[in-house]
């Protein structure tokens, strides 16, 4: 099996649209959780009782033309436009020229939860409310969940393995392990591996919102809305953006003279089958242990990890509470952190973003926080890092979990790069 190396990340995120400004709200806890403007109704007149119950959300500033022009901007979805821009930065942090490379061994995975939900929304909007028989000639090209991830190798040519991941929660962190094997077996040398999402439209928030998983907004500070590991937790707060990383073959980069940022070392992948929403202790803990397999590692290599941490009542306790299997009396003493608290869930690209602050903790040796973490919840008794960052002295290697509605568990392992 070949050594995987990370090469280049990218991000458009609530917390900054690149790898310096996202980097900057972690290490300073900084909330990109904002009061959404009310969402255009699906109906005339105003607002009815379907309207969402809150309106915060972990959005992008964002100004598409700046990246696109105008013809092309009307074939892409939001979830596109987020993707192509993560991709690109991640390309161009990795100092890779794909006319140098051989293109049939390059290629594009992606996640995605719900696709071009944006154009979807609109198409409805377009035929039910506003009476018209017509809707944007590109909507199926916009709407259709490989999107992005096509965009993707057209953009750069790449005319190997290209595909998309749609598991949910753990969409992108799929997308990144799947890379990861097609590499370390030799079946590609390079992959743009990532996820993206952009859920922060009407039908979307309603649909969370009928399920009663949404946060309910702080009534002090909307950037304190998501509270994971909290006693006071209320539910999750959706988020959108993208995160796309540069993976390689080792081998491959060092003769490229790359600078290799990470080695990928594990991935654990399992399914719960048990219940649609309802997550395990024990398909939690599996993935945890496969991706442990996977890296060859011990339970005590791990000196930091990056929580799938919804700040839901029930994945909260469930994800503390698997920890603690896999690392028995370890688990007190490893520092474990969930950035939603910041950026909020980013659904199919939760993984890859999550990913991306994982290798951040051990290029930067900053472990980022748990904001919002004011009132201990004795079922969460772990070592949260709650409200501010801290050194992240000793880590070597850093698991990322993610966690999903239908059961997919999927679990990424990355640590410091050593020839």
């Amino acid at each position: 099996m070949r050594r995987v190396a990370v090469t280049g990340m990218g991000v458009v995120s609530p917390l900054g649209n690149d790898i310096e400004t996202f980097y900057g709200s972690l290490a300073a806890g900084r909330s990109g959780i904002v009061r959404l403007p009310p969402p255009a109704p699906a109906h005339p007149g105003p607002p009815a009782p379907g309207q969402p119950r809150t309106h915060v959300g972990g959005a992008v500033t964002f100004d598409a033309a700046a990246f696109f022009a105008a013809p092309r901007l009307r074939m892409l979805d939001r979830v596109s436009q987020f993707a192509l821009v993560a991709a690109a930065q991640a390309v161009g942090d990795a100092g890779i020229a794909f006319d140098a490379v051989d293109r049939a061994r390059a290629g594009v995975f992606a996640g995605t939860g719900m696709g071009g939900a944006q154009t979807a929304d609109d198409g409805y909007r377009t035929l039910y409310a506003e009476g018209s028989d017509r809707v944007k000639p590109f909507s199926v090209l916009m709407a259709m969940h490989n999107a992005a991830a096509a965009w993707i190798g057209i953009e750069h040519g790449l005319t190997g393995p290209n595909l998309t991941f749609s598991t949910a929660c753990s969409s992108s962190a799929v997308a990144l392990g799947e890379a990861a094997r097609r590499i370390a077996t030799g079946e590609v040398d390079v992959m743009i591996a990532g996820g993206s999402e952009a859920p922060l439209n009407y039908g979307t928030l309603i649909a969370w919102d009928a399920m009663k998983t949404l946060a309910t907004e702080d009534a002090d500070d909307a950037g304190a809305s998501c509270k994971p590991f909290a006693k006071n937790r209320t539910g999750l707060v959706l988020g959108e953006g993208a995160a796309f990383v540069i993976l390689e073959d080792w081998a491959h980069a060092r003769a490229r003279g790359a600078r290799i940022r990470a080695e990928f070392a594990g991935y654990g992948l399992c399914t719960d089958a048990g219940h649609i929403t309802r997550p395990t202790v024990e398909g939690q803990a599996a993935a945890m242990r496969r991706a442990l397999a996977s890296a060859a590692m011990g339970p005590e290599a791990i000196g930091h990890i990056n929580a799938h941490g919804t700040a839901t009542l029930a994945n909260d306790a469930v994800e503390t509470a698997a920890i603690k299997d896999v690392f028995g009396s370890l688990a007190q003493r490893i520092p474990v952190a969930s950035t939603k608290s910041m950026h909020g869930h980013l659904l199919g690209a939760a993984g890859a973003l999550e990913f991306v602050a994982a290798l951040l903790t051990l290029e930067r040796r900053l472990l980022p926080p748990t904001i919002n973490l004011l009132v201990p919840d004795p079922e969460c008794d772990l070592d949260y890092v709650p409200n501010r960052a801290r050194a992240a002295d000793g880590v070597e290697a850093v698991m990322s979990n993610s966690f999903a509605f239908g059961g997919t568990n999927a679990v990424l392992i990355c640590r410091t790069a050593h020839d």
